[in-house]
């Protein structure tokens, strides 16, 4: 590695605390040198400055993991190819981040800084633009895909059936980006909730979350006829092949899409391994699949599933998801003793997955057989004002692309 880490994380942590008006002045330089790049990102640019600091933290924080570094990197790269990155971008993009590093460093900065940081874009840089060159040049950025169906599944949930204008080529427990003509330039993640189908139709289970643009117009307004873009598949939460060790899987929520579609891969071959499903809902009257769920019973004989849920009149509000839905699974997974031996596949809302793996290992589970996808953290929309109280409200992210995060 030709930069030390040291220094990068050093003074990260001098500009950090000023996050959000460092991206502005990132942007602003970048827009103000290069104005045609602008055309490239959406019109509302404040979820697009935190995505921008997200992504350097989690660069900062993999300086000393180049294995991880490199396939973050790599996939990050490759995605970005919907978004019309190109090669000439780069060094555009360089420029202005090592200026407004410099900008908000004040008198901390130093030559020896400069140079650790540009050579650690450097290699960002051509990591990321040598996957997406390596990338098949037949393969699209994005694919064209009519809604044609939409299902009302709950309150504030909708099962769309995308028709893709050309295959379509995915793995079971993968998950794409998805955005819509009303957005432009907004990306949003939802897992592939089938195995793939005879006709490459595809379904993706949206719950609208409060103040969530692209969510709240999938569930309120996406119709039939509608097109919308996908991006490549994303995600590495699939089941391994070669192994007949019995499976647990907990799904929270929507979290059952990508689940369902791991079941489904399983249901279509011979039934060689038993299957246990923790299915998890804020409220009964969010278990919204459980005709899929006989169905998928029927279907296969070594298959269990145990819905949970808080009780009655409890977990109703949003911010209740993960303290009361969380706690029958989290019994139910303690009551069964120890899970060593077994491959375990998590998929739910954001902190789900996290908690449940660490309890899951202090259970007997091999940490190396647990895989899931990190959610996107639904974004706090009450954007902090100044400096003090970005510092101390910490806002969340909501990730275009999860890959490698893990």
């Amino acid at each position: 590695m030709p930069f030390d880490p040291a220094v990068i994380r050093a003074s990260f942590a001098v500009v950090e605390r000023r996050a959000d008006h460092m991206a502005k002045y990132f942007y602003a330089h970048l827009f103000a040198h290069n104005p045609g790049v602008r055309a490239l990102f959406p019109r509302e640019m404040a979820e697009q400055r935190d995505r921008l600091f997200a992504a350097l933290t989690q660069i900062v924080l993999r300086l000393e993991e180049p294995e991880q570094l490199t396939g973050y990197l790599r996939a990050l790269g490759r995605d970005h190819r919907k978004f019309q990155a190109a090669p000439e971008h780069y060094p555009a993009v360089g420029a202005s981040l090592i200026a407004a590093l410099r900008h908000f460093s004040g008198h901390s900065w130093t030559p020896g800084i400069e140079k650790a940081w540009t050579e650690a874009y450097t290699v960002i840089a051509q990591t990321m633009a040598g996957a997406a060159a390596e990338t098949r040049p037949e393969a699209p950025a994005w694919w064209e895909a009519e809604v044609g169906a939409r299902r009302r599944a709950a309150p504030d949930i909708v099962v769309l059936t995308l028709v893709p204008m050309r295959p379509y080529p995915f793995v079971p427990g993968q998950y794409l980006t998805l955005s819509s003509p009303r957005l432009p330039r907004v990306w949003r993640p939802y897992s592939i909730a089938n195995a793939p189908r005879s006709d490459g139709t595809l379904d993706v289970h949206v719950r609208r979350v409060p103040g969530g643009l692209l969510s709240t117009a999938l569930v309120e307004d996406a119709m039939p006829g509608e097109l919308l873009r996908l991006g490549p598949p994303l995600g590495d939460a699939v089941l391994d092949p070669d192994s007949r060790r019995p499976l647990l899987a907990v799904a929270g929520g929507t979290g059952w899409g990508q689940v369902r579609a791991l079941l489904e891969q399983l249901a279509a071959g011979p039934a060689e391994r038993d299957v246990t499903v923790l299915l998890a809902a804020r409220s009964e009257a969010e278990q919204y699949d459980l005709p899929a769920v006989e169905r998928l019973l029927a279907r296969y004989g070594r298959l269990r599933v145990f819905p949970t849920s808080p009780a009655r009149g409890h977990g109703r509000g949003h911010d209740r998801w993960h303290e009361d839905a969380a706690a029958p699974v989290r019994d139910a997974l303690t009551r069964h003793g120890h899970w060593s031996g077994w491959d375990v596949h998590l998929s739910g809302p954001p902190g789900l997955a996290p908690a449940l793996a660490a309890l899951l290992t202090d259970l007997g589970a091999d940490p190396d057989l647990i895989r899931y996808d990190p959610a996107p953290v639904t974004f706090n929309r009450a954007r902090p004002l100044t400096s003090s109280e970005w510092f101390l409200d910490r806002r969340d992210v909501p990730w275009i692309n999860r890959t490698e995060l893990g």
